[in-house]
């Protein structure tokens, strides 16, 4: 089957979450459980998904497909071939393999049979050492069936002299760099891990007597579940027979969770470190606000992301706050596929000014990030077409200036804008009257670090904003990548 067509062009000038996770043990019709989950976790992944399970009778069976949860795993003839009361599932939109040309092997979780008995994986990260493992293991024997990093670990694990599933998990684990939040399972284990920094989220929720694992706490709501706690950074939890044992097999170091969590990737109503998600993005609005002030008449967001921003920016300035721009919420992404004239309408198929609101009014527009500014530049000038008199720019995080190698698809950095031009030179590329983004400081304020950011000591992973990346990319630096350099 041929991969998707590529994305609208809104969505293109996005950085994008590349894959969610989710996990079922002991409950009765487990992929119906897994198949709700991967559905609330749509947004993190919307090119492929898959879900694998396991019955005592009918052993492990899984069902790989391209495309929306909604449109393959509601098919009652699919979920038929998925019983069991165990399973775990992946939505997916690839950073690392074949961008554009995913085949289905690529498409988690990726099984194996070892000598103890067989074991999927899905894995939420990237591997940032992936090529080196690969040159090593396909010059030891291994044959590898997909592009993806995650197959290291499933060749890792059955290399490893573990006696035990998640004893080799860990030891493949050991040798793997970068940010990996995995869900696996065997027979009648479900297992949880996330990475020594715990760059990409992963918590537990309790189902009945039964217990879930997901990328986020949306999911677990969408299920019922309750949610417990997440899991640490560094740890393993290993669930069996309604027994939950947790483990720290990893050396120890200190957490950098990824920052851009908090102002994108992640759903509005999930919970991070305690916190709404919905709160934080409303606080990063009124830290906006505070060091981005502009005389106007409306506060308007770019929907949906930069909704919660743009609240909190107007309850901060006294800007009246209104829905200028309106989006198409049943605009897919095959809608576009048929002629070029339709595809190049753009942002128009996906957003729609309303123009009675904005017409001689100066717009204060709100959006979570600048990335190529292709969509910015295309929003500005609906807005001025409809008659707005002013059209100010202020940004949800600040400029996006470096690529992501733990599991978010960016573009090379000379792609970036923020890379090549300062943010005068932004305004007027873009056309706007005005362009601010909320700083770092003023960032790490609104996810609660009151004194800002430590440039000694970061508590997140901001290296997109940075340039500083707490572990070394070294197959990007083996193909030429520059890390910042101290004139930097």
């Amino acid at each position: 089957m041929p991969a998707l067509p590529p994305a609208h062009p809104f969505d293109d000038d996005k950085l994008r979450e590349e894959c969610g996770v989710f996990g079922v043990v002991g409950v009765a019709d487990a992929a119906n459980f897994v198949a709700l989950g991967l559905h609330a976790l749509q947004h993190r992944g919307q090119e492929a998904g898959g879900i694998v399970t396991h019955d005592p009778e009918a052993g492990f069976n899984s069902a790989r497909r391209f495309g929306y949860v909604r449109d393959n795993f509601t098919n009652q003839s699919v979920m038929n071939t998925l019983p069991g009361e165990i399973g775990i599932g992946h939505v997916r939109y690839s950073t690392a393999g074949s961008k554009g040309n995913t085949q289905i092997r690529d498409v988690q979780p990726f099984f194996g049979e070892f000598s103890m008995g067989g074991a999927a994986i899905a894995h939420n990260g990237n591997i940032t050492n992936a090529d080196a493992l690969r040159r090593e293991l396909i010059d030891r024997g291994s044959i590898f069936q997909s592009s993806s990093d995650s197959e290291c670990i499933i060749h890792l694990m059955a290399r490893s002299m573990g006696r035990s599933i998640p004893d080799r998990m860990e030891e493949a684990l050991r040798k793997v760099e970068g940010a990996f939040s995995v869900v696996a399972m065997t027979r009648t284990k479900l297992i949880g891990v996330r990475d020594p920094l715990g760059v990409r989220p992963l918590v537990l929720g309790k189902l009945g007597d039964g217990y879930a694992l997901s990328s986020e706490t949306c999911a677990l709501d969408i299920i019922g579940a309750e949610f417990l706690r997440e899991i640490e950074p560094g740890e393993m939890v290993v669930i069996a027979d309604g027994k939950l044992e947790s483990h720290f097999p990893f050396r120890p170091a200190k957490p950098r969770f990824c920052i851009f969590e908090h102002v994108y990737f992640s759903r509005p109503d999930s919970i991070l470190g305690g916190t709404s998600v919905y709160e934080t993005r409303r606080q990063i609005g009124v830290e906006l606000a505070r060091e981005a002030p502009v005389e106007a008449d409306l506060v308007c967001p770019v929907p949906d992301s930069g909704t919660p921003a743009a609240i909190g920016y107007s309850q901060e300035s006294g800007i009246p706050y209104a829905m200028g721009i309106i989006r198409n919420q049943y605009m897919g992404r095959t809608f576009i596929e048929p002629t070029e004239q339709i595809r190049n309408m753009g942002v128009r198929l996906k957003l729609n000014i309303n123009r009675a609101l904005v017409r001689g009014k100066r717009i204060v527009l709100v959006d979570d990030s600048v990335v190529r500014g292709t969509t910015t530049i295309k929003i500005r000038e609906m807005l001025l077409d409809a008659g707005a008199a002013e059209v100010h720019f202020r940004i949800a995080s600040p400029p996006t200036a470096w690529p992501c190698f733990y599991g978010v698809d960016t573009p090379n950095r000379e792609k970036l804008l923020a890379a090549t031009m300062s943010e005068d030179e932004m305004r007027d590329h873009l056309g706007v009257d005005s362009l601010r983004f909320i700083s770092l400081d003023g960032l790490y304020r609104a996810v609660g670090e009151a004194k800002g950011r430590d440039p000694n000591s970061p508590q997140y992973c901001d290296a997109c904003f940075s340039g500083e990346y707490p572990v070394e990319p070294a197959d990007m630096i083996e193909k030429g990548f520059t890390l910042k350099t101290a004139a930097e």
